[in-house]
């Protein structure tokens, strides 16, 4: 799967540095799979939960970080919405936060 904006994976992972090799694990695995729909994509990211018809919410360094994504299986293309701890995760609606262009 593509990820549009890997500048914001290398961003949070500066932001957040307890979270790095996890956030990095989570990107290898994305760019080495090709998801048809999200039931093959739970099964290789099992802590995954799909918010809507697009957005995922990944669960990273076992549950201390969210990440929540917009997927497009037709296109095999994802892009990051938010990444945060689950403290400030609680804060947002994950249905309705924007991507931020930083």
């Amino acid at each position: 799967m593509n990820i549009i904006n890997r500048k914001k994976i290398i961003y949070y992972t500066e932001k957040y540095p307890q979270a790095k090799n996890q956030l990095l694990t989570w990107y290898i695995e994305m760019l080495e799979h090709k998801f048809n729909n999200f039931n093959e994509l739970k099964n290789v990211c099992g802590s995954s939960s799909i918010v809507n018809n697009q957005r995922v919410v990944f669960n990273i360094k076992g549950n201390d970080y969210r990440l929540v994504v917009s997927t497009n299986f037709r296109r095999q293309a994802c892009y990051t919405i938010w990444f945060g701890t689950h403290k400030e995760y609680d804060k947002i609606n994950v249905e309705t936060i924007q991507f931020k262009i930083l």
